[in-house]
């Protein structure tokens, strides 16, 4: 069987829960059968007779949008909505409408109201489902009807086209073709570009964009010196230096961690954690540190199991890379084995495409795509690549999981960081003691019920008695079972990790009609499909899951996505909006490019770079519309109020992690080490049940001094920093954070402990490298501003420190106070928290 099935903690728990219920009660037939022979002989006869005519294929009309000759197309519906909601007969339209029961939907129109024996016939049919079985009318797979085939004209699924560089008028301005096609499209629209931002701006903004660290008074004196001589020049040497720092890849690193839906633990019903996730994140920071190219980056997180590796350390960093397939949000305790696979697969297949390729291919998982040229047949053919994949998550079977997954062990390596703690000799032998007598407890209970149904026993008056003994040998198993997979037999603790591995059998995907199992209808071939104009990699090999056939397809250079995706992740980051604004939706619901032209012309120099992110970044970085000043002006803001056409640079709020560790770096108080492991890692939570119930969690997430990145994410109980500003959902693929501004962010800065003690770090910084008034108020604003005071803001702040204070018993404490407040009211103010 799948592997992945075949968890025995799972198997464990489903055996004796269901050997028992099934024992005692009949199973149940489907009835499909008789369904379709309701449809054949009841529904369709009808439909071909008196709707036809207006809406079908055949007839080549379809009547308000709405075609009634494939289920697709009648469970799609037409302009006023779905014809039908299966199930739910008073929320379908088509029912309202042979009822004739809303004037302006009766069918068939003028003439007279179906047969009283039919309408019960169609309410029937929805009440059970509204079983289907026709194929598309489109033909197969409804590859061939006209809709279909203009979808696949979508701009974003045509080939990449190498433009012709503009030559604007204005040449001079331009510094690199980037701003060859931003300034001929702001002339075409009559706009001029903004003038360059002050050096020192400058500085700040590349800094906090490349690093998400504030530039030191040190660097800014240096740059504004080297800017006045040659500010291109300036400019590509602070790229460097910035792009070589290993800040960079723990910036860039937490924007794909945002895609990937990075979190350490479950969410959903069962929040348990994931305590090996942390490996993972590791992994990204070290490859945007690296400029991994783009395209093995992907691969490696598809199907790194599966790459050869030089030596074992490539080994365990291919199979780290995998944990992007395993960390999704799971239904736990989800009872049903086939419904548990199925909805991983799903997951997996969602975050995949809509990370990769920027739409989601899961939306045909009931029905062909509604508005891109994706079928269900393609969905299912990739879903069997899924569970012929043995996902390895780390939970166990217990009383808050019904679904255990096991981890995946790595190498030995000298000086390998193992945060997950030995057991002593004792203890080894104690778990293994309580295993070895809840396994006899297990037999002693099959072997009781085999002897009651052999004496013919009634099984109902034990039932409940079995049930409560079978689930206290799982839920008591199941964490002395994860507990000892963390050791070997000597109770050395293992290097562990989460991840995919190819399954035992490799099985191909029933189709499901509207996604219920309990309506499957044949089979699809495991393979990657002709999707987005590339030809299918064809059925995958029989001995393998097909992960690395999607891989090949993902990165293929003629892929029309995949490079145009992550070019504008890249432009979105640096310039504040995407030249799709979309970002992860590049299909027919999404926005249209501002500028396609220069999109492919991004795309393509990604690939010719050789993939590599730093260059792409580099580019960008260097160019003249990067450098604009950020300054309003009416004429431009009154043609273009969202900056679509980039005549000036937007201003933009710091990130919440950014905002963070520009605090830390204020104070001096900034570690900017790794962490090595977790405090998940470090929580041992699961035993002591799940994230929301576990009194080990610390209140404060926030207190650590290391960078934003190594904060403990866990889906439901996030640093308060992190929730406050708007931190990416982590049970979600998400590109673009929402910024918002409300209330509680202003009570954050003003009572959160953590900015309080950042304040009162700052005061005493600044105290000991100034010894005048004048001289800390300068220091302040350059550690938080990267600039001085100007006269204004210098007479309020000295005016504020120079009150007199009624009492002198208390002059120090006070003074010291109001060098506090005031460090507090610097990191709490605009100017902290934005960049220009």
């Amino acid at each position: 069987m799948n592997s992945r099935r075949k968890s025995p903690q799972t198997v464990h728990l489903r055996v004796a829960v269901m050997g028992l219920l099934l024992t005692s009660f009949p199973a149940r037939g489907a009835g499909e059968s008789d369904d379709i022979a309701h449809f054949e002989t009841k529904i369709r006869p009808v439909l071909v007779e008196s709707c036809y005519e207006c809406h079908s294929v055949e007839s080549g009309k379809a009547k308000g949008g709405l075609r009634l000759d494939d289920r697709e197309a009648i469970l799609r519906g037409g302009d006023s909505g779905p014809a039908l909601l299966p199930g739910k007969p008073e929320e379908s339209l088509l029912l309202a409408a042979i009822r004739h029961s809303d004037p302006d939907l009766e069918m068939p129109p003028r003439k007279e109201r179906l047969p009283e024996k039919t309408l019960r016939d169609f309410e029937q049919w929805i009440v059970n489902g509204a079983v289907d079985p026709r194929e598309s009318a489109n033909g197969k797979e409804g590859r061939t009807g006209e809709d279909f085939k203009s979808r696949k004209q979508h701009w974003s699924f045509l080939p990449i086209v190498e433009p012709e560089t503009p030559l604007p008028q204005n040449a001079d301005w331009a510094w690199n073709d980037v701003d060859r096609f931003v300034l001929a499209k702001l002339e075409e629209n009559g706009l001029e570009p903004s003038s360059d931002a002050d050096p020192a701006v400058l500085l700040r903004r590349i800094s906090f964009d490349l690093t998400g660290l504030p530039p030191t008074k040190e660097q800014t004196q240096a740059f504004v010196t080297e800017s006045s001589r040659d500010p291109q020049k300036a400019i590509r040497n602070l790229i460097e230096n910035l792009l070589a720092s290993p800040s960079f890849g723990q910036r860039w690193g937490r924007h794909w961690l945002d895609v990937v839906r990075y979190s350490e633990s479950n969410g959903k019903e069962a929040n348990l954690t994931y305590p090996h996730a942390w490996r993972y994140r590791d992994y990204v920071i070290d490859a945007f540190d690296r400029d991994l190219p783009y395209n093995r980056f992907l691969s490696e997180q598809l199907a790194g199991d599966l790459l050869p590796a030089e030596n074992e350390a490539e080994r365990a960093r291919l199979l780290i890379a995998t944990g992007f397939l395993a960390m999704g949000p799971k239904s736990l305790t989800e009872m049903n084995p086939a419904q548990f696979v199925a909805d991983v697969a799903d997951e997996q297949i969602d975050a995949i495409s809509r990370a990769f390729l920027g739409g989601s291919l899961a939306c045909a998982r009931c029905h062909d795509h509604k508005s891109d040229p994706v079928t269900m047949s393609d969905y299912y053919a990739l879903a069997g690549i899924f569970k012929s994949t043995d996902t390895r998550y780390g939970t166990w079977v217990d009383s808050e999981s019904s679904n255990g997954g096991k981890l995946i062990r790595l190498p030995d390596l000298p000086g390998q960081f193992i945060p997950n703690k030995p057991l002593a000799k004792e203890e080894l032998e104690k778990l293994k003691s309580q295993l070895a007598q809840l396994e006899a407890d297990e037999k002693a209970g099959r072997e009781k019920g085999e002897k009651m149904r052999r004496e013919g026993v009634d099984m109902q008056s034990q039932f409940n008695e079995m049930l409560r003994e079978a689930l206290r040998i799982i839920w008591t198993r199941g964490p002395i079972v994860g507990r000892l997979e963390t050791v070997d037999e000597e109770g050395k603790a293992l290097p562990l990790c989460m991840g995919v591995l190819d399954a035992e059998m490799k099985i191909d995907s029933p189709r499901y009609e509207r996604g219920d199992l309990a309506h499957p209808s044949g089979t699809e071939t495991r393979a990657v499909p002709a999707l987005f104009g590339l030809p299918s990699e064809g059925p995958v090999p029989k001995d393998a899951s097909g992960r690395l056939e999607l891989a090949k397809w993902i990165t293929d250079p003629g892929h029309p996505l995949t490079a145009r995706v992550m070019a504008n992740r890249i432009w979105s980051h640096l310039l504040g909006a995407g030249l799709v604004e979309t970002v992860d939706d590049f299909g027919r619901s999404g926005a249209a490019p501002s500028h396609p032209e220069l999109l492919d012309y991004l795309a393509l120099r990604f690939q010719e770079k050789g993939w590599s992110i730093k260059a792409l970044i580099r580019e960008i970085v260097s160019s003249r519309t990067y450098a604009q000043a950020s300054t309003h002006r009416v004429e431009a803001f009154e043609r273009d109020p969202d900056n679509r056409l980039i005549w000036r640079m937007s201003k933009r709020r710091l990130d919440a992690e950014a905002m963070r560790d520009a605090m830390l770096a204020a104070s001096g108080e900034l570690d900017l080490s790794p962490r090595p492991g977790s405090l998940v890692a470090e929580l041992d939570s699961q035993s002591a049940g799940m994230i929301g119930f576990n009194k080990k969690i610390p209140e404060d997430l926030d207190g650590s001094f290391h960078r934003s990145v190594y904060l403990p994410v866990m889906r439901d109980q996030l640093p308060d920093v992190l929730r406050q500003f708007d931190f990416a959902e982590p049970s979600l693929v998400t590109g673009r954070r929402d910024v918002t501004n409300v209330p509680p962010q202003a009570l954050y800065l003003m009572n959160s402990d953590f900015v309080r003690a950042r304040a009162a770090a700052l005061a005493k910084r600044i105290s000991q490298v100034a010894s005048t008034d004048h001289e800390r108020v300068e220091a302040a604003y350059q550690r938080c501003f990267n600039r001085s005071p100007d006269e204004e803001e210098k007479r309020l702040l000295l005016e504020f420190i120079d009150a007199p204070i009624p009492d002198p018993t208390t002059h120090a404490e006070e003074l010291e106070k109001r060098w506090q407040d005031l460090c507090q009211a610097l990191l709490a103010s605009a100017d902290f928290r934005m960049l220009d």
